[in-house]
């Protein structure tokens, strides 16, 4: 059964938020885009809000369409990137660190396999081929 993931994309001020998870999950020390597993019945919106408000602290105040979405290889997640608006002052509450980079340094982060797959196909300007969205 796939299990549905929301990363949140969040820009502000040219700069993507990144977060560094915890060496004792799954890719631990790799960087991503921050986010969590969607609950049965729970929209995109919901589970960013939910997610992001245990993990970062922050409230999201909207998400847009899919842009794209990869499987986690060796698993049974798919991860979906949206877009996301949130307001607050994000702080590691459940990461090891967070960063703002400007995309042109998001290679610059060991990036979880699907966090990278996203980021090349933000820097090949949305045409990454074998992307899902």
């Amino acid at each position: 059964m796939l299990i549905r993931v929301v990363a949140c994309v969040i820009e502000r001020e040219g700069r993507l938020l990144v977060c560094r998870r915890p060496s004792h999950k799954r890719h631990g020390g790799l960087w991503e885009f921050p986010g969590g597993k969607l609950e049965e019945g729970e929209t995109p919106l919901e589970a960013a809000r939910r997610e992001l408000g245990e993990e970062l602290g922050i409230a999201v105040t909207g998400v847009g369409p899919m842009e794209f979405a990869a499987a986690d290889p060796g698993s049974r997640f798919r991860i979906e990137f949206f877009p996301a608006e949130a307001e607050g002052q994000p702080r590691a509450l459940e990461h090891t660190r967070i960063a703002w980079l400007s995309e042109a340094d998001l290679l610059s982060v060991p990036l979880a396999p699907s966090d990278l797959a996203y980021a090349r196909f933000r820097l090949n300007g949305g045409a990454t081929p074998g992307s899902e969205a």
